[in-house]
């Protein structure tokens, strides 16, 4: 199996491509330039595997939750290639990925959401090695996070640099470590984006939709 899969919803940008297993990747922290990198990150890819759009079997991509504008970005570039190459689409949770990248078998996922919030969610890895979903991704004040039951916890994301205090008194006893600098990766929007597809869950690219979390996006703006 080929597919494409892309991941533009935080400050890094990346694009990926596995076939048959084999990952390739394109990474950079890039605030502000996805536009100008994401579509040179994918054709240096296929280039570099030698195949074209036409022969990719399916496409993933991080749909949020994550800065509007990056994941708006994922969407339109994802919706662009699927429907001219008649490609299913998996949109994959950008809090899975981060997971999903994220050493230890339980993490619990923060993303800055700005406005004094984080989007986040709690993750637990399954015997097949893929981050599961435990509850649901939420949006809240760092100091409304619950951490489930149990110990060995980690935290990831930039939310945890952003409120390293209240998140810390929120996991107090349940947490072993965290790591505010990790980035969520188009390597693993494929990993879970194959299992996904393997599973149905493709789409037809004009329903390859952002998840924001939030129905105050733009509330600054309109104010």
């Amino acid at each position: 199996m080929k597919l494409l899969a892309i991941e533009t919803a935080t400050d890094a940008c990346s694009a990926a491509l596995s076939i048959d297993g084999e990952l390739r990747e394109r990474f950079e922290i890039a605030p502000r330039a996805h536009t100008e990198r994401i579509l040179p990150m994918i054709d240096e890819l296929m280039a570099e595997a030698d195949i074209t759009i036409s022969q990719v079997d399916a496409m993933a991509f991080g749909c949020g939750p994550g800065a509007f504008t990056g994941v708006r970005i994922a969407v339109g570039v994802t919706q662009g290639i699927a429907f001219a190459a008649d490609l299913p689409v998996v949109p994959v949770s950008t809090l899975a990925a981060l997971a999903q990248g994220t050493e230890g078998n339980q993490v619990l996922a923060a993303l800055d959401a700005r406005m004094n919030e984080v989007y986040w969610g709690a993750y637990q890895r399954n015997a097949a090695g893929l981050m599961e979903r435990v509850g649901e991704e939420c949006v809240s004040p760092p100091d409304a996070v619950l951490c489930p039951q149990g110990n060995d916890w980690r935290g990831a994301g930039a939310g945890w640099a952003a409120y390293e205090s209240m998140l810390l008194a929120r996991c107090a006893g349940q947490l072993t470590s965290w790591d505010g600098t990790g980035f969520p990766h188009a390597r693993d929007v494929a990993l879970l984006g194959i299992v996904g597809y393997e599973a149905g869950q493709g789409v037809n690219a004009e329903q390859a939709l952002p998840v924001y979390l939030r129905d105050k996006v733009t509330w600054k703006k309109v104010r």
